[in-house]
């Protein structure tokens, strides 16, 4: 009797890297096809999810569930793309890894100030990538660890800026896709890392002063050192 032979996983993990746009993307993809990959290294697959949490959670989700319906599941699901960054700890041109992905203005305005929506009883506010796996991924790439904040609206102000430093001390970046992404994952059980260039400085919004360029030549390199960090990486940590 004869069918079809069941699917065997490959050795290294499967992976999806979630991206905003299609710049970021490309940006990416780069720095993986000038690794020096292996047939037993990892599997990395790129999307573009689009911009801003609630888009990047709807897509990554979509490919995710399709992935686990196909009998090709991933391991690790990996936010990317450029982002704002806190001075002086993250300035431009540097990299961030997430050791924390939060959602920084979920929540509620009260007379008091912000509650976030864990304050209100609901939900959650941050996922926490692999420690190991983020140490690891920072020492690689010369990047910095710290939290990475989730916005919907991109800080514009140096009001808004020292509002969420004051909330969030150890938020060394902002961007628009993590937390969305990092919510997508979490029905899966699957872990989420998170890694930012930085195009701009958080606070008044000075688009002459962005570098987007030098962020996206950034991202990179960082993912040309990206594949090493992945073949030592313990699924099971």
């Amino acid at each position: 009797m004869t069918g079809t032979p069941p699917r065997t996983r490959p050795p290294g993990p499967r992976v999806l890297i979630a991206t905003a746009v299609p710049a970021e993307r490309d940006a990416v993809a780069s720095g993986l096809h000038g690794a020096d990959g292996s047939p037993a290294g990892p599997v990395v697959e790129l999307l573009v999810a689009g911009v801003g949490p609630a888009a990047a959670a709807a897509a990554t989700a979509r490919a995710l569930t399709l992935a686990e319906a196909q009998g090709t599941p991933y391991d690790l699901v990996v936010s990317a793309g450029i982002g704002g960054g806190f001075p002086p700890h993250a300035p431009v041109g540097s990299l961030v890894v997430a050791d924390a992905v939060t959602a920084a203005d979920l929540g509620a305005e009260t007379p008091d100030g912000f509650v976030p929506v864990t304050g209100l009883g609901f939900g959650r506010v941050t996922h926490e990538p692999p420690p190991a796996l983020a140490a690891a991924l920072a020492t690689a790439t010369g990047a910095t660890t710290g939290t990475v904040l989730t916005v919907s609206t991109v800080t514009g102000t140096a009001e808004r800026a020292a509002e969420l430093r004051v909330r969030h001390p150890r938020a060394l970046a902002e961007a628009m896709e993590g937390f969305g992404v990092a919510e997508a994952a979490a029905p899966h059980g699957l872990p989420v890392i998170e890694l930012r260039a930085i195009s701009n400085p958080v606070g008044p919004r000075d688009r002459a002063a962005w570098r987007i360029g030098a962020a996206l030549a950034a991202l990179t390199g960082a993912f040309g050192k990206f594949t090493p960090v992945l073949e030592s990486w313990n699924r099971h940590d």
